[in-house]
């Protein structure tokens, strides 16, 4: 496989904030009369744009959650993302080699920049990742996967036809984005079982496999 470009998601794939994240939300949820386990949040929320966390909740408790709601619970994360947050294990390894072997690659998430930056800053990732590489479901009005406009938006912006890019993702909505892109896309099982990630073009346990599905450098 010889990409022209390879566009990472952020969260649970580059960065390690999904355990925080989602503790604070399950947590929070627990805390407002709507108890979720730490393993409830990864399924029901994990690569689901915030709105998902309303309609999950109105179905399942029949309840509504504070207007300001998603404003405090992100406070809530940016709290413990400044108290730490480490980079996935292999991420630095694998963008520092990609580098060496000159083959572009950005990172495409449906979180904001605000939450982007942080995370990039807090795991040590920024100076790999700088900002022009760096794209938000906010660069494309919000629309978040599994629409495939923010993969589509990075590929027209660092000029790449869709079918030249690979992506990873560890969502089933991250998947389902790529294939709507035209995109193929390695499903990353770190976090999500495989069987959530079917659709994916192939599989990759850790993310320094991914070396292993590209062509060797040349010589």
């Amino acid at each position: 496989m010889k990409p022209r470009l390879i566009i990472f998601d952020n969260d649970g794939v580059l960065v390690d904030s999904e355990p925080t994240a989602h503790r604070v939300l399950s947590d929070y949820l627990t805390e407002l009369g709507f108890p979720f386990t730490l393993e409830e949040s990864y399924r029901y929320f994990l690569g689901n744009a915030a709105r998902t966390v309303h309609t999950v909740v109105a179905d399942r408790y029949g309840g509504t959650l504070p207007a300001d709601f998603t404003a405090r619970c992100h406070e809530r994360v940016f709290t413990a993302f400044r108290e730490g947050l480490d980079a996935v294990q292999g991420a630095s390894t694998v963008l520092t080699e990609l580098r060496r072997r000159g083959i572009p690659y950005c990172l495409a998430s449906s979180s904001d920049h605000a939450w982007i930056d942080l995370t990039l800053d807090r795991s040590g990732l920024r100076p790999l990742l700088p900002p022009d590489v760096v794209f938000s479901a906010q660069d494309v009005g919000g629309i978040g996967k599994p629409a495939p406009d923010l993969f589509l938006h990075a590929a027209t912006t660092l000029g790449v036809h869709p079918r030249d890019c690979l992506v990873i993702e560890d969502s089933p909505n991250g998947v389902r984005a790529a294939n709507a892109a035209g995109m193929p896309v390695l499903g990353y099982t770190a976090l999500t079982p495989a069987g959530r990630l079917i659709e994916a073009t192939s599989l990759i346990p850790h993310l320094t496999t991914l070396l292993d599905h590209l062509d060797p450098p040349s010589r």
